[in-house]
């Protein structure tokens, strides 16, 4: 069966990504994104440089609007009301419906609330996509106290932005330190005690109610103390936007089933990014990822499939973050069994490498070390053993131990 329809319900970078690998591979059918956004834009960026005004949202976005034009990719301004089964389309918000051949959802996720007394107030901050952000802005100023619940990645993006604009800010996060699965313990410190010397204030602690006071919020802590603030912002993660999958019968488990090649429990239904978790064909339920790359090869993958063509092979995940004028990547999992070796300089974790019982490198972090974490992801990829003492030295380049 030819396929003449492509609907990609989404605009995020997973959905941009889709329509742009379709049309690079050659698809030339009708193929159209829905996302009441309009043009898609990319994210990391809201909570640095779009939040600091550095690139306003023509800067952030994913290709200029004449991109489109030329790719034949038609964009609806709708949210989809509901999918439908027979004959396969949407239902948009104004009662139109679109019929396609193939779907595509990229429909990511929303900000993960808070689950107390509180947390849903209309004046508690979010930060998932760009009007969260100028809502977020208009209230950074100085002197105005910022209560950040969370100090994963976003919070300690948006803590160390904050400071620009002269905020008090506090951090509160129940777990010290944040990101160990992702960085390792050592790097893991070794950030979170950046945001202590920038003068943010560090509460290791857990919400248990947040109120309106007269001059702003009150965030009341478990163990009986309170943080009084102008603004509070959650970033706690997020949660998969999978109700129109859900409402349509397709499987679902903290998110969308899809399998090796993003296809849904419906066969011309595919997911993709945030919002798609893999099912491999053993049964193995993998963990759902929310990395920037991760959409970005979800995006190419399901291309692939939908035009029957041998599907690209992607090397060990990949992610990075900034913080107080330090950038920081990570690639592969830095929670596997095994040991973790450090490389310092000055008694200072540069770069944590996590590797098994055999010796093989299975995950690696570093602070300013893009061409660290490179060479670190050709290693995984390619399965090399590299002597642990010259893992540590950080007199040796790790593209030479990558060859």
């Amino acid at each position: 069966m030819s396929i003449d329809s492509i609907l990609i319900i989404g605009g995020g970078l997973a959905g941009f990504t889709v329509a742009q690998n379709l049309r690079t591979r050659g698809y030339t059918g009708q193929l159209s994104i829905i996302d009441p956004e309009g043009i898609p834009y990319d994210r990391p960026p809201l909570s640095k440089g779009y939040l600091l005004g550095d690139k306003d949202a023509l800067g952030i976005e994913l290709a200029p609007a004449a991109w489109f034009a030329e790719h034949e990719v038609t964009l609806v301004s709708s949210t989809v009301r509901e999918l439908l089964i027979e004959p396969l389309g949407v239902e948009l918000s104004d009662g139109s419906q679109l019929l396609a051949d193939r779907l595509v959802l990229a429909t990511g996720g929303t900000a993960r609330p808070l689950p107390v007394d509180g947390g849903d107030l209309d004046t508690v901050l979010v930060l998932r996509n760009r009007d969260d952000a100028d809502a977020l802005r208009a209230k950074l100023r100085p002197g105005v106290r910022l209560a950040i619940i969370g100090a994963g990645l976003i919070g300690a993006e948006v803590a160390s932005s904050a400071l620009h604009f002269g905020a008090q800010v506090t951090l509160i996060d129940p777990v010290d330190p944040p990101l160990v699965p992702a960085v390792g313990e050592e790097l893991a410190k070794r950030l979170h005690e950046m945001h202590t010397q920038a003068g943010i204030t560090l509460i290791n602690g857990a919400p248990n109610r947040i109120s309106r006071t007269v001059d702003g919020h009150l965030v009341e802590l478990q163990d009986g103390s309170s943080v009084e603030c102008d603004e509070v912002l959650v970033g706690i993660g997020i949660i998969p936007n999978a109700e129109l999958a859900q409402a349509a019968g397709l499987a679902n488990e903290n998110g969308v089933l899809v399998d090796e090649s993003q296809k849904t429990s419906h066969p011309f239904i595919y997911a993709v990014g945030d919002v798609a978790r893999v099912k491999t064909s053993d049964g193995t339920l993998l963990r759902r990822a929310e990395h920037w790359e991760h959409a970005m090869n979800t995006g190419a993958t399901a291309a692939a499939a939908l035009l029957g063509q041998e599907l690209p092979v992607h090397g060990a995940s990949w992610f990075w973050s900034d913080r107080h004028g330090t950038h920081v990547e990570g690639t592969g999992d830095m929670n596997a069994p095994g040991k973790t070796i450090l490389r310092s300089i000055e008694g200072q974790p540069m770069a944590a490498f996590r590797v098994d019982d055999s010796g093989a490198m299975q995950g690696a972090a570093a602070i300013d070390g893009g061409l660290t974490i490179r060479a670190a992801r050709r290693i995984i990829d390619k399965g090399i053993v590299v002597d642990p003492e010259q893992l540590a030295d950080p007199g040796i380049p790790l593209k030479k131990l990558a060859r």
